[in-house]
């Protein structure tokens, strides 16, 4: 059964993702190097969810040499914004305000992400507020 391209990555692929984010493309050895510094993964699994992400249009596979060569074929900052966005309607009922304070709640926010992220809010509320003087 074919998987459906589009589907959100599982905590292993996104695993499997960040690596070739970091290191660019790779052989499916080099990325079950990287995988089993934080678990003992055997390279026949690894192979596999790598084949599953290519099915899922995740990867891409350049087969032109003996050893197959994986990219990431999706974009770290897409990739995140889907699972946000998943995030928020599924764990906090479309509510992005509750995420937020949450997530600011939860651990210790260092000084400058909370001036990055006043500075955030003040360029959103500066963009609303010109939508609505053009729209009056």
């Amino acid at each position: 059964m074919a998987r459906r391209k589009g589907n959100n990555p599982t905590d292993r692929e996104l695993e499997i993702l960040r690596i070739l984010w970091t290191y660019g493309s790779c052989s499916v050895r080099r990325v079950n190097e990287f995988v089993c510094q934080e678990s003992d993964t055997g390279y026949t699994t690894t192979l596999k969810f790598m084949q599953i992400m290519l099915e899922k249009g995740l990867v891409t596979r350049d087969t032109s040499q003996r050893t197959h060569i994986y990219s990431a074929a999706a974009e770290e900052a897409n990739v995140q914004k889907a699972l946000a966005a998943d995030l928020v309607d599924k764990a906090f009922g479309g509510s992005a305000q509750k995420l937020v304070m949450q997530a600011l709640q939860e651990k210790q926010v260092p000084q400058n992400e909370l001036i990055r992220i006043q500075r955030m809010l003040d360029e959103l509320e500066g963009e609303e507020n010109d939508v609505t003087s053009r729209n009056s």
